[in-house]
């Protein structure tokens, strides 16, 4: 069942209108309908990936909605608590969060939710902006100095109610602090068994060589997507060159490729796709040859969009781990279907054509948040 397609029934993409939070529909008492469809299928566990020497679930989680959604409504915390452990009852062992999601806020629900099966999961969280760890208040900038990242790590450890963090990331570069101080910090959390592995956010590439050849990096994590594929030009050869995995966030479109935006869709206020110029009213009609190309391959093999962007993802390379996020169960029960997905040589070559002829217009981010990405670290000085 293509529950997105309900979902705009339901009037979620109505013309010239904000897009509605999902909430709305969610209470409106189709969602049963939806769940009862899925719990008369046999769900398939999403198998297992390597990032480098990190084995997770090909498919994660997740989780920086959990507080507060785009569409700003707060969603119910038991219920987020309930997703967390249906996802894992569904075999999803790699849950994603940061300390800017919240702040602080999504680490705490995080924890909570994983309690009784910590210990069978992968928890990735990111460091790096300027946060008061007291408050969560937003501090210009960001803030990556090493006697600062040991506190947040030790807050971290709190909020996630564990003893380590299985894959601690730096959130964005700091052109302040040397990767090789950076670096440094976090062998010295690795060798107090408070950090297992490493990664790197929207990261420059010689930034990664550099921190690479200090201590491996496990995994690189970037937007990624039907969308967006910027990756593609330098950071996945740079992957696979250095034995590094790839997590793409926001691997369906912020919604784009889930079928629930359309030409006439408009945000709410708060709501950041808003601002980006891929949905603004000018490129928005243009920009849906992408998803009617993933309608007809929805129709194609019986899936649902949102599965047939992420398989396109997992078949991109096997060390590539997309997190979709979600605040909803059915939402999340599709995702992780995704990995069932597959393409056949023919049918790889019919779709990567058609979408190689798709210009996508406007860019993936304001400025002013683009500005954080690519950034190279300064030079430790001798």
């Amino acid at each position: 069942m293509d529950r997105r397609s309900i979902l705009k029934t339901a009037g979620l993409a109505l013309a010239g209108s904000a897009l509605l939070p999902f909430a709305s529909f969610a209470n409106s008492g189709r969602e049963d309908i939806i769940l009862e469809e899925y719990n008369q299928i046999p769900l398939t566990a999403p198998g297992k990936r390597k990032l480098g020497k990190l084995e997770v679930s090909s498919i994660g989680i997740g989780v920086q909605n959990m507080s507060r959604n785009y569409q700003t409504t707060i969603p119910s915390r038991p219920e987020m608590h309930r997703i967390i452990r249906s996802a894992y009852d569904n075999g999803v062992t790699f849950f994603d969060a940061a300390e800017a999601y919240g702040p602080l806020e999504v680490e705490k629900i995080l924890g909570e939710g994983v309690q009784s099966f910590r210990d069978k999961i992968t928890i990735a969280t990111k460091f790096g902006w300027n946060i008061d760890q007291e408050t969560g208040k937003r501090l210009p900038g960001l803030n990556s100095q090493p006697e600062h990242i040991k506190m947040v790590v030790e807050g971290m450890l709190k909020r996630l109610r564990t003893d380590r963090i299985d894959l601690l990331y730096q959130h964005r570069v700091d052109p302040q602090v040397p990767i090789e101080d950076v670096v440094g910090v976090i062998q010295d959390l690795i060798k107090e068994g408070k950090v297992l592995h490493y990664g790197l956010c929207e990261p420059g590439h010689q930034t990664v060589r550099r921190a690479h050849a200090i201590h491996p990096v496990t995994a690189i994590q970037n937007e990624y997507s039907l969308l967006w594929r910027g990756p593609e030009k330098v950071i996945l050869p740079l992957c696979e060159e250095l034995g590094i995995g790839f997590v793409p966030w926001s691997p369906l479109g912020v919604g784009f490729l889930t079928g629930a935006i359309d030409s006439n869709t408009r945000f709410a206020p708060g709501d950041i796709r808003g601002i980006e110029s891929r949905f603004s009213p000018e490129n928005l009609p243009a920009n849906m040859a992408l998803v009617e190309l993933i309608q007809k391959w929805s129709i194609a093999k019986k899936a649902a969009p949102a599965q047939i962007s992420l398989a396109w993802l997992l078949a991109q390379k096997p060390w590539i781990v997309p997190i979709p996020g979600t605040t909803q169960m059915a939402h999340m029960l599709e995702n992780t279907g995704a990995s069932q997905i597959k393409f056949t040589a023919n049918e790889w070559q019919e779709f990567n054509k058609d979408l190689n002829a798709i210009k996508i217009a406007g860019e993936r981010l304001p400025a002013g948040v683009l500005a954080f990405s690519d950034v190279e670290a300064p030079e430790k000085k001798k």
